[in-house]
């Protein structure tokens, strides 16, 4: 099965940028070959040839939960953020809305895979509780890539 993966962020936002620096840390790893992972920020478009024939996607992301613990690993289906009266997403588009953009006659299997933040300011790296929960992130995303 042809597996996506989607680090998402803002990698300017120290946590915001999860996303991205769970992606490289993949990629440093290494991957199955039917996986493809890509750190793609808030460029989601830009991934839009890779999600037109991916059979299953995980998404990596910052998510901000009600009394939610800053380093939080959950596990959501793409429709607990659809949204149809905003964009549901601080990278322009979401998911759900560039999905819609491709040919697909069928959609793909869509798991986020969303990490509880402590601090959204200007940083490059993670918070130390973030940069700790990299590994468990890590391992969530592979659980989901051998499913």
């Amino acid at each position: 099965m042809k597996t996506l993966v989607l680090g998402l962020g803002n990698l300017l936002l120290c946590d915001e940028g999860v996303g991205v620096h769970a992606a490289r840390a993949l990629l440093e790893e290494g991957c199955p070959e039917e996986v493809t992972v890509l750190d793609i920020g808030t460029a989601i478009l830009d991934a839009l040839e890779a999600i037109e024939e991916a059979e299953r996607i995980v998404v990596v992301d910052a998510v901000m939960a009600e009394d939610g613990v800053p380093g939080s690993v959950y596990r959501m289906p793409l429709d607990a953020f659809e949204s149809p009266t905003s964009i549901a997403s601080m990278h322009g588009f979401d998911l759900s809305r560039v999905l819609k953009l491709t040919t697909r006659t069928t959609p793909p299997e869509v798991v986020v895979i969303g990490v509880e933040p402590e601090t959204i300011a200007w940083s490059l790296d993670l918070s130390p509780v973030l940069a700790e929960a990299l590994p468990v992130i890590i391992e969530a995303i592979r659980k989901e890539i051998a499913a």
